[in-house]
C-alpha cells in the first residue's frame, strides 16, 4: 500500500508541471506571399504535456482582428497534403470573426479553409500549408505560409491603433 501511494504521489509531482498553458508567439513573415497573406501574426499557443502544442487563435500585428482555430479537419486536407507532410496538425478556420476574411484572404473563392502547420515551437520558424475546399467539393492546396519567430509576448499585448 505504501509503495502505491509513493508512485502515486510521484505521478502527481511529475504531472504537475506539465499541465497546460497559454504562451504568445510572435512571427513576421518570411516571403512576401506570406506578408501578402497574413502580415505579421501573433499565435496563440497551448503547450501540453510533453512540449506538444497546440494553436488557439492567430492575431493580426498589423491590423486588428483574430482569427480562432479548430483542431482537425476533413480526410480531404490530409489526403492533399498526403502522408509524409511535415505539416501535420491541421486546423480548421473558424468563420467567426476574421476567420471569414481570413479564409478569403488565403483560399480565394473557396467556401472553407484549413492550415496544417508543421510542429510550433519557441524560437523556430513556422511553416504551414493553406487547402481550401470550394463549392464543387474539391481540396486545393493554396498557398505555403512561413514566418520568422521574432519573440514571445508574456502576455497578449492590448490593442493599439496598429493593432495587438
Amino acid at each position: 500500500m505504501r509503495l502505491a501511494l509513493a508512485l502515486l504521489s510521484l505521478c502527481l509531482a511529475l504531472a504537475a508541471p506539465a499541465r497546460a498553458e497559454t504562451r504568445f508567439f510572435a512571427y513576421d513573415p518570411a516571403d512576401r506571399l506570406t506578408r501578402a497573406l497574413t502580415g505579421p501574426l501573433t499565435f496563440e499557443v497551448e503547450l501540453g504535456l510533453f512540449g506538444r502544442t497546440t494553436l488557439r487563435r492567430l492575431y493580426s500585428n498589423a491590423r486588428t482582428g483574430q482569427a480562432d482555430l479548430t483542431v482537425g479537419g476533413p480526410a480531404g486536407v490530409r489526403q492533399l497534403l498526403g502522408r509524409d507532410a511535415v505539416e501535420g496538425t491541421v486546423y480548421g478556420i473558424a468563420p467567426t470573426g476574421q476567420g471569414r476574411p481570413l479564409t478569403r484572404a488565403l483560399c480565394p473563392g473557396a467556401d472553407e479553409a484549413w492550415l496544417a502547420f508543421a510542429p510550433v515551437r519557441a524560437a523556430r520558424p513556422a511553416r504551414a500549408r493553406a487547402v481550401g475546399r470550394w463549392s464543387d467539393g474539391v481540396f486545393r492546396e493554396c498557398a505555403q505560409l512561413s514566418w520568422t519567430f521574432r519573440g514571445e509576448w508574456s502576455a497578449l499585448p492590448a490593442p493599439g491603433p496598429t493593432g495587438p
